[in-house]
């Protein structure tokens, strides 16, 4: 996919730092919730297959707590022009966080034009780079295990670097749209905070406990809607093998081929983003371009 350079005029960026807060504008606090260690081992965990905030029921405990953004005064160092330059240096560090601050300009530029559109109200989320093994976020404690995840109590994306090379070796994907389907699947889940969307589904999961399992299926499958969305949005600069790309990664992270490929049986009650079918189908309606294709994934009734 051909980004333009990143903007960090557009974007909130920073770095984790180990102290339990977070550097850079927006920082969270762990709200009461002790430090959650995960080591996640199989390939599916690697390449979201497991949304650590989501599964274990942490982001409706803080949401029930704190209701809303916490903030610290955990800020880039200077603040003001600095943390501009700060911001600079932390998205020119490596090649994949320069693609990562890309996409994440890119995201926010076609969002807040499509809410525009629609006259709704739109805010940007935080980027976070993880750069040290624990660290806090308003989700509670976290590892650099855990892979890339969104937290909706601080609106922060948290993503470790080191996992693309992960991704590439597992996935067996190397082109870059597999590394941006997982910036906007995330990114998806931001969409789905401030439009309401999770508040309903943990709502609905609440009313119905025994539909807890498939309402969290839905809401991965329309972030995957969502990731096509901004794809479709942008496909004057999509490659032309960056569709077939994103289709078989989506294939690839199935919760059936994830249990197959560890050896497991195929279990459907333990799903937690869908079968390959699912994902692959989700991503190619968004791909379609029109984000209000994606609500009726996750209608609740």
């Amino acid at each position: 996919m051909r980004l333009n350079p990143f903007d960090t005029s557009k974007i909130d960026v920073g770095r984790t730092t180990g102290s339990g807060r977070r550097s850079g504008g927006r920082a969270g606090k762990a709200g009461g919730i002790g430090c959650i260690t995960l080591v996640i081992a199989a390939a599916g965990a690697l390449f979201f297959g497991v949304d650590p905030m989501q599964t274990i029921g942490i982001v409706e405990g803080v949401q029930q707590q704190s209701g809303s953004r916490q903030t610290s005064g955990d800020i880039v160092a200077g603040g003001g022009a600095d943390s501009v330059v700060d911001e600079q240096a932390i998205c020119s560090s490596n090649a994949y966080a320069s693609e990562t601050c890309a996409a994440l300009t890119s995201l926010n530029e076609t969002w807040a034009r499509t809410f525009a559109e629609q006259n709704v109200e739109f805010r940007q989320p935080a980027l976070r780079f993880v750069a040290s093994e624990r660290f806090g976020t308003a989700c509670g404690g976290a590892s650099v295990g855990m892979g890339p995840f969104y937290c909706p109590a601080d609106e922060t994306i948290y993503i470790d670097t080191r996992f693309y090379d992960e991704l590439a070796r597992l996935a067996g994907e190397r082109g870059d749209f597999a590394r941006l389907y997982v910036v906007a699947h995330e990114y998806g889940h931001h969409i789905q905070t401030i439009t309401g969307i999770s508040n309903q589904i943990r709502r609905a999961q609440g009313a119905n406990p025994t539909q807890a399992n498939a309402l969290s299926v839905a809401m991965e499958l329309q972030a995957d809607c969502y990731a096509g969305v901004w794809a479709g949005k942008n496909r004057d600069l999509l490659d032309s093998g960056d569709m077939r790309e994103g289709l078989r990664a989506a294939s690839a992270i199935g919760d059936d081929n994830l249990q197959r490929r560890s050896g497991r049986r195929v279990n459907p009650e333990s799903f937690t983003h869908g079968t390959s079918q699912q994902r692959r189908q989700a991503l190619g309606l968004g791909l379609e371009g029109d984000d209000r294709a994606c609500d009726a994934i996750t209608q609740t009734g």
